[in-house]
């Protein structure tokens, strides 16, 4: 179902040299972020998610990922009020980018 009136026309393409999309040269490859947040060890989680629907990882690496991404959320908000809890924290982010540079290097291996 359209949402557009009988009497509007589409918009016409954006002339060459006109403001608008412009590309970015990434060499196609993502720049790994360091786990500093809770929204990068999110991202973490969405990338397994993904990897699992696309069968480029296993349901029980994604299940690992997860378990340990739920830890480290967990020490997030515990070091908020415990701030002694810092290295744990620290240790645990560790253990996640190990777990996920090791599974990108087999992800990759597979293609």
């Amino acid at each position: 179902m359209s949402t557009r009136t009988p009497d509007e026309h589409p918009k016409s393409p954006p002339r060459a040299g006109a403001p608008g999309l412009r590309v970015i040269r990434g060499e196609g490859q993502r720049k790994q972020e360091p786990l500093a947040s809770r929204d990068a060890v999110a991202r973490v989680l969405m990338e397994a998610g993904a990897d699992m629907l696309l069968r480029r990882i296993s349901p029980v690496r994604a299940q690992e990922i997860e378990r340990k991404v739920d830890r480290v959320l967990d020490l997030f908000d515990r070091v908020d009020t415990v701030p002694m809890l810092m290295p744990v924290l620290k240790r645990h982010l560790d253990e996640l980018e190990a777990l996920m540079r090791e599974t990108r290097e087999v992800r990759a291996a597979r293609r």
